[in-house]
């Protein structure tokens, strides 16, 4: 994993990944099943990432580990920590297990607080190994890496990570601020947790803040019933013409032999694309991935 950091290092912020992050989250309810998402309900506990100035190096960094590995459901996977001098926060030797090699930067012999983080990446790198699981592209991969340890109950750590101001430019991980924020809303939303009260500063808690209004708006978008007004009847007109416009997240098919038109959209919770009659007004329709009951008017 590299840096995103240091005095002078801009750091990006918005959603510029989002798309690869909803294909990633469909990607774990499909490789996990919605009952697999289910076992990782119980975040990583702030305590069990603490990793003080008195506790010993190596062991402190073997217990931090440990409780990782355990948090992402590895009990047979042991993660052995070793520092060095390098370019990239972390890296992880990916082979057949049990033991993986973990190489962590020189800096977190004394940046401790965020040693968690760097191995959250690496140990949902082991994870996706596992799982076989895996996008096309490098960038992709991390991009899909990241998500995984969110969505599963340790990303918040590398959110924490997160500082901006005169003196320091910090951030691990490939997502933005924000897109961590998005993942750790839809987690949130989907298992009943908040992870607000974990941050540890202000700039992480309002990167949160920001991606969470994006995750709930996915939750008010057309064909839901819940879309605003000014929105229902922009897809009112689209359905009348059978063409959406550009952007837009929902879309349009022609009528096929013995059936009407269909509408896709994306399941706010999992993204999978739903298809369902255009035009039948108020439903309620489930989501054969996530399970997830929603109301529509199409």
């Amino acid at each position: 994993m590299t840096p995103n950091g240091g005095r002078g290092s801009p750091i990006v912020h918005g959603f510029p990944h989002l798309d690869t992050v909803r294909k990633a989250i469909t990607a774990l309810f499909r490789r996990l099943s919605y009952e697999g998402v289910l076992t990782y309900a119980t975040s990583l506990a702030p305590a069990d990432a603490a990793f003080g100035p008195d506790d010993d190096l190596y062991l402190g960094a073997h217990r931090v580990a440990s409780a990782v590995v355990r948090a992402l459901r590895l009990p047979e996977a042991r993660m052995v920590v070793g520092f060095r001098t390098m370019r990239e926060a972390a890296a992880v030797e990916l082979t057949a297990g049990p033991e993986y090699f973990v190489e962590v930067n020189d800096r977190f012999r004394t940046h401790r607080r965020d040693l968690a983080a760097a191995l959250a990446h690496e140990a949902a790198h082991v994870l996706l190994h596992r799982l076989d699981l895996r996008f096309p592209t490098t960038a992709e991969n991390e991009i899909l890496t990241d998500t995984t340890a969110a969505y599963l109950g340790v990303g918040w750590l590398l959110l924490d990570a997160y500082r901006e101001d005169a003196l320091t430019h910090q951030k691990l991980g490939y997502l933005t601020p924000e897109e961590f924020g998005y993942v750790l809303a839809k987690r949130g939303r989907l298992l009943g947790e908040d992870p607000s009260t974990w941050f540890t500063g202000p700039h992480a808690y309002d990167a949160y803040v920001r991606g969470r209004a994006v995750a709930d708006r996915d939750h008010r978008l057309p064909p839901l019933a819940a879309a605003p007004w000014p929105e229902r009847r922009r897809y009112a007109r689209a359905r009348r013409t059978g063409s959406a416009a550009p952007g837009a997240p929902y879309r349009f098919e022609t009528a096929g032999p013995g059936r009407g038109p269909r509408v896709e959209f994306p399941c706010p919770v999992c993204a999978q694309r739903l298809r369902l009659p255009a035009g039948r007004g108020p439903l309620t329709a489930r989501c054969g991935l996530c399970h997830t009951e929603l109301d529509v008017d199409t």
